[in-house]
Formats: C-alpha cells, structure tokens, sequence
C-alpha cells in the first residue's frame, strides 16, 4: 500500500493490545502509517495480502505462530519486508525466523525510539538483530553445518540440525504436536521446517520425505 504522502505503511501483528498501541504511537510519531493491526497469525497474512505494506511487524509466539505467518508472508507477498518483534532471545526462534524469511529479529524491550530507524534499516538492506544474536548468528554459520542427502541425477540438498531432528521425531510415529512440545516450538514452526524440507529433496509428502531420509 503506498502512502500518499510516500511514508513507510507498517502491519503490527501481536496478541497482546497495548503492545501494538504502543509500537503504532512510536511509529506513528516517526512519520510510518500504521495500515492495519492483527492479533493472530491468520489475520497477519490477510493484513499484509489486503495492504501490501513496506514492513509486517510479527510476534513470534502470537496464537497461529508468527513463524509460520512469516513464511507465508515471505512467500506471497515478497515486496514486503517482515521483521519479528518478540521478547524471545533463544537462538532457535532466531534462525526460524530467518529460515522463514524474516530479515529482522528485534527485541520488544528495546528503547522504542530505535524502532522507526531499525526498520528504515531493514528497507535499505540491513540486518535488524540485537547485538546479543550477532554472536549466535556467527557461531550458527561457522560451525554449526547440516548433513547433506544425496539424490537422483547426482543432486544433493542440505538438511540443518533442526530439520534432521523434525524428521527424525516424525519418522517415530509422533504428530506435529508431539514434536511440537517435545522441542518446546509452536506446531507452525514444525510445519515451517517440515515445509522446508519438502522443498529441499523435491518431494510432494512427508511420507515421501521419511522415506528417502530413511537409509541416511
């Protein structure tokens, strides 16, 4: 959705009502134009198709998984920068989020007057991470590799530890659910990971999947 004006139009997305009042007067008071408000994964997804806006601001633990709203978003409405806003630090939503899509991770008890500024970052081809996920993000990518599977026509494709473990949970009989609690993640973020792996060994099913998987 363009402005009239040409000022940045932003989709906050969280549960929790006076945390969305709160980042739309910050970002309000910056020059953005806060388009529309969700307080569940589903409705940030219509949000963000019905108004196509710069940014989508997601909660990660919002009912519906901001995860899995983030990686529809990514996927349907490309132009649109989707950065999390969370209290979470642990690294596994980190590079959820990223694996979905998100191009920031941005902490909610950060001073709200960073707010407008991180994300005009975002839209200019920053990375928006607190400066404790930096580390993290390092660590992840320097030594933290996934196992590759070998296919047909001398193909291959790469698995993370995370996804290795999803399947793993699956191909023993547990439901999304079960994993989901078993690894402490919503069941969107399993579907997330599930979807992923999919994509990756170019299969149409995870039984299809589970059983490729299934001699390595």
């Amino acid at each position: 959705m363009n402005d009239p004006e040409g000022r940045m139009t932003v989709v906050v997305a969280d549960d929790h009502a006076p945390t969305r009042a709160g980042v739309r007067v910050s970002l309000e008071a910056d020059g953005f134009v806060v388009v529309a408000e969700a307080s569940t994964a589903r409705a940030a997804v219509q949000a963000a198709q019905e108004h196509r806006p710069h940014v989508c601001l997601l909660d990660v633990h919002m009912p519906g998984s901001g995860i899995a709203a983030a990686e529809q978003i990514n996927r349907e409405v490309p132009d649109t920068a989707v950065v999390m806003l969370t209290y979470s630090r642990e690294s596994e939503d980190l590079f959820d989020a990223l694996r979905a899509g998100a191009r920031g991770f941005l902490n909610k008890d950060m001073d709200p007057d960073r707010l407008g500024s991180a994300l005009r970052g975002v839209l200019d081809g920053e990375a928006a991470l607190p400066r404790s996920l930096v580390s993290k993000v390092i660590e992840e990518f320097r030594g933290r590799s996934g196992r590759k599977v070998f296919m047909r026509q001398r193909r291959q494709a790469e698995l993370t530890s995370r996804e290795w473990e999803i399947m793993e949970l699956l191909r023993q009989g547990l439901s999304t659910e079960d994993v989901a609690g078993r690894l402490f993640v919503s069941a969107g973020t399993v579907r997330v990971h599930v979807s992923s792996v999919l994509k990756k060994l170019q299969v149409k099913s995870r039984a299809e999947a589970l059983a490729m998987l299934q001699e390595f």
